[in-house]
């Protein structure tokens, strides 16, 4: 009887043992998550249809949906459910507090930079956009040249505010600058007349008409003058949480499964998926 009663405890030992071993191989965001039982996703609050706030001020949308994949296959990977905790970023804190450690992923719509790439790591790119310029329809403006003598309202930190500048520098424009905290605030700026135009992303332009209390008044106009593709941030050197996510993005992309989630958001917009952007699909959809 002592013998079993040894042998048990001993077995019993073997098990904790093992388990502390595989608890403790966790390092970085993984052991962050797994001691704490939260996870903590990074989002915007008016980039439509990316990450902003419904009725509820609840955060949805394309990317949203796409973390919330990312946080069941961590789950899996951590072996138990997760408490997920949300905070608002905009163009100037979203990589501080990625590298910070304050937010695991951050779900938006970012532009995958080299420049970036010294503070912070991405994911698979998701979506492909560029800057172009959202004015009044009767405003008379149809390219960057049109803006000389106005004022542009652009958020501060973003790929928008580089070419936008480096436009006019380029064409010796007199362009009045508005710096803005986000999209929401720039084209309030517009709706307001406080500015006679707003520039980011293409997409997200859209995404303001389409919530707009008049979106008829709105027009997109302009060439293309930036490449933004876009991508979930997550920290850098922390390989083992950047696989789990990527995993994910590439199971959607393989599956086909990204092409329904994209549909569910970008389709009321009437913004179907470019070649460009199921070519980048296909080809990031990397097997196992």
């Amino acid at each position: 009887m002592k013998n079993k009663l040894l042998g048990l405890v001993a077995g019993l030992s073997l098990v904790a043992s093992a388990t502390t071993t595989v608890a403790a191989e966790f390092t970085g965001t993984l052991k962050k998550i797994a001691d704490s039982g939260t996870i903590v996703i990074g989002h915007r609050e008016s980039s439509v249809p990316f990450a902003y706030l419904d009725e509820n001020q609840k955060p949805i949308g394309y990317s949203m949906d796409l973390c919330h994949r990312i946080v069941d296959d961590v789950e899996k990977v951590v072996g138990k459910s997760l408490n997920v905790r949300y905070v608002p970023v905009n163009p100037k804190t979203r990589l501080a507090l990625i590298a910070n450690g304050t937010i695991d992923l951050e779900c938006g719509s970012t532009t995958n930079k080299l420049s970036r790439q010294e503070q912070v790591e991405y994911l698979p790119v998701t979506f492909i956009t560029g800057t172009k310029i959202l004015v009044r329809k009767n405003s008379g403006i149809k390219s960057v040249k049109d803006l000389d003598g106005k004022a542009i309202a652009l958020a501060q930190g973003t790929t928008n505010e580089k070419a936008i500048k480096a436009a006019v520098e380029q064409m010796g424009l007199n362009v009045k600058v508005l710096p803005v905290r986000d999209h929401a605030e720039g084209f309030l700026s517009l709706e307001t007349d406080r500015v006679d135009a707003y520039s980011t992303d293409h997409i997200l332009l859209f995404g303001l008409i389409s919530k707009a209390k008049n979106p008829n008044d709105y027009e997109v106009v302009g060439e293309f003058l930036s490449y933004d593709p876009y991508a979930i941030m997550v920290r850098r050197d922390d390989s083992a949480f950047e696989l789990v996510g990527k995993r994910t993005i590439a199971g959607l992309f393989r599956s086909g499964e990204i092409n329904t989630i994209y549909d569910k958001w970008f389709e009321p917009l009437g913004v179907g998926r470019t070649q460009l952007l199921n070519n980048a699909f296909q080809i990031q959809a990397l097997p196992e």
